[in-house]
């Protein structure tokens, strides 16, 4: 009977690891590759003969914390084990001489030139000392004190009123006087004239872990900040490339000027030299004007007085429509005043206090220098942390701080300056040879 043989070569199933094109039959279900799956599966199985799988059990089973070490590494390399750590060599090494002092001290030797007066010794006991201190002890005392019933009464003395101490003089300068700022109340920046809190409130916008609503509203507007300042500074760029590109055009239409001028006055200055032929002998054959009569003159009269008296009318119309736009501005004025004013008696009695965040700075402030601008406290999408440990804050609580009191009117905005204004030196040259005489 024949051997019946296993076929050689491998049992699997042939792997198809290309699918060009999933309508014809090597696409269908029963030769697709499933070794990836099979293979997981028997990880799976084996994983769960061993005692369960690896990702379902607690930590404590697969891990463990060695705080003893490896008893073999010593024993391995007893050279590199036995050599402490050169920190710990540096830490341990102390001197036995004392540390210098830094303090200046005068030496033995040296001296102010004063001689010192000599006191006497008072560190031991003189005799008489010895000998009075024998009586004490022996019971000799040179004074004795007598003892006697009391005849005071402290509990029963009449309390005396106390009389008024003379206040002490006011020595104060008069002359010298506070300021009236002292007694008026700070002048806010905000145009709106409330008083901004000192330490603002930040919104939502402001968070390291923001709200999206709140964030993409403050995106917006400090994206539209950006384009308007950007806008403004390309808008300033082309006015000055106008302007010079004008001082150009000028410049070279009044050479052009110039030139023309020069060529006119050569041309002038040839024809007066003879190149014309027949310039002189043109003559003025102009009629002379006759001379007015009576009522021609009377005419000409009336008809300056007549423009006269309407430039007049003109003038008179003009100053009272000039008088009625400045009666109008000062009533507009005035009533701006007296709406401001009830808009801060408002507010004072409200004791209402708006935060510096949005709102809008007046535009005349305190002093020569302008308000310091705010920081962009703004983190971009692609700069948002989702850890504590990788989070920048951003800010600076000291700049906040002086904003805060520029605007509140506590003080004036100030540059810092690095250098004092030294004195203006002159340097001169001396002529040595004024000093010798022959």
């Amino acid at each position: 009977m024949p051997v019946v043989k296993p076929p050689k070569g491998p049992t699997d199933a042939p792997a198809t690891y290309k699918q060009p094109s999933r309508k014809g039959k090597k696409a269908w279900r029963k030769n697709v590759d499933v070794t990836e799956v099979e293979k997981g599966l028997e990880e799976l199985n084996e994983e769960i003969i061993k005692g369960g799988v690896l990702a379902e059990r607690p930590s404590d089973e697969l891990f463990w914390v060695d705080t003893a070490g490896d008893a073999s590494i010593p024993k391995k390399f007893p050279k590199h084990t036995s050599k402490p750590l050169k920190a710990d060599e540096i830490i341990a090494a102390r001197s036995a001489v004392p540390a210098v002092s830094l303090r200046k001290r005068p030496g033995d030797k040296t001296t102010d030139g004063i001689i010192p007066t000599k006191r006497p010794r008072r560190e031991y006991v003189t005799q008489k000392e010895l000998n009075r201190l024998r009586k004490v002890a022996d019971g000799h005392h040179d004074t004795t004190v007598e003892v006697a019933d009391a005849s005071y009464d402290p509990w029963g003395a009449v309390v005396q009123p106390e009389t008024q101490t003379q206040t002490p003089a006011d020595k104060r300068d008069e002359t010298k006087k506070a300021p009236k700022s002292f007694s008026k109340k700070p002048i806010s920046l905000l145009a709106s004239g409330k008083t901004p809190k000192a330490v603002p409130k930040p919104t939502g916008g402001y968070s390291y872990n923001p709200d999206f609503t709140d964030y993409e509203t403050r995106y917006t507007e400090e994206s539209n900040k950006a384009v308007e300042a950007e806008r403004k500074r390309l808008e300033v760029e082309e006015a000055e490339r106008l302007k010079k590109e004008a001082a150009a055009r000028s410049a070279a239409e009044a050479e052009a000027a110039e030139a023309r001028a020069e060529l006119s006055e050569w041309d002038e200055d040839s024809e007066w030299e003879g190149f014309q032929s027949g310039g002189e002998e043109l003559k003025i054959s102009a009629k002379r004007p006759a001379r007015k009569s009576q009522p021609q003159r009377n005419r000409i009269q009336r008809r300056k007085e007549e423009e006269r008296r309407l430039r007049h009318e003109a003038k008179t119309k003009v100053r009272k429509a000039q008088m009625e736009e400045i009666k109008r501005i000062a009533r507009e004025i005035s009533e701006r005043d007296l709406q401001r004013a009830l808009t801060l008696i408002n507010a004072e009695e409200s004791d209402s206090t708006a935060d510096d965040n949005d709102e809008e700075l007046r535009r005349r402030q305190l002093g020569k220098m302008k308000l310091p601008e705010k920081d962009l406290e703004l983190v971009l999408p692609d700069e948002l942390q989702d850890s504590l440990r990788l989070l920048k804050p951003e800010g600076n609580l000291l700049k906040d701080r002086y904003r805060s009191l520029v605007v509140r009117g506590r003080v004036e905005a100030r540059r810092r300056i690095p250098f004092h204004k030294q004195a203006k030196t002159k340097l001169t040259e001396k002529w040595t040879y004024k000093d010798f005489h022959i």
